[in-house]
């Protein structure tokens, strides 16, 4: 299986199953698809994007490619491109509830299957010191919205309403219903 991503999170998250993958990065330039106001549909699309050059590249190998953004007040926050956007991003989402939107696609040739999920996130009220001390700490700039739930970002998060896991990168159970159209059973890759 290829997985198209070098997110350390979505691949720490499959190597919960004993199921082989090889990290390969999709070429597919994400910033070419337009927020267009519906986040899930984003991500979705994002997701089954990323799966199409791999495919020319892997025609024969099942391929799991996902998108995950932050979704607040009809806005998308993705990787943010620097430290004062990252403190921008987490100054906004402040105090507030937020989505956090997940699109996955397994692909094998041209059978294509994909979903999305979403997570609702609501951030502690924090001070400009605080927010600037996770910045400091973190490599939020490989974050989409800033940062990681993992980690030093649980300091961040009041309460989450959904799955974990599709904050961290990759909707287990969503992935999992993945899976099995494609005949795969991930309970049975589950290592003692």
């Amino acid at each position: 299986m290829i997985l198209g991503s070098k997110s350390l999170r979505r691949q720490e998250i499959l190597s919960f199953f004993n199921l082989p993958f090889e990290v390969v990065g999709s070429s597919f330039d994400e910033r070419s698809v337009p927020f267009q106001g519906f986040a899930t549909d984003y991500v979705e699309t994002i997701a089954v994007e990323k799966s199409a050059p791999l495919a020319k590249q892997f025609p024969d190998q099942l391929i799991l490619t996902a998108d995950t953004a932050v979704h607040f007040e009809n806005k998308i926050f993705n990787k943010p491109l620097s430290f004062e956007q990252a403190f921008d991003m987490l100054k906004t989402l402040n105090g507030k509830h937020h989505e956090v939107v997940s699109g996955v696609c397994i692909r094998k040739g041209d059978s294509v299957h994909s979903a999305n999920e979403t997570t609702k996130v609501q951030f502690n009220l924090l001070t400009d010191t605080q927010i600037r001390s996770y910045i400091k700490a973190v490599d939020v700039l490989d974050k989409a919205g800033a940062y990681a739930i993992q980690g030093l970002g649980s300091m961040l998060v009041k309460q989450i309403h959904g799955c974990y896991y599709n904050v961290m990168g990759l909707p287990l159970n969503t992935t999992s219903q993945l899976f099995n159209k494609v005949n795969i059973d991930l309970w049975q890759y589950v290592t003692p």
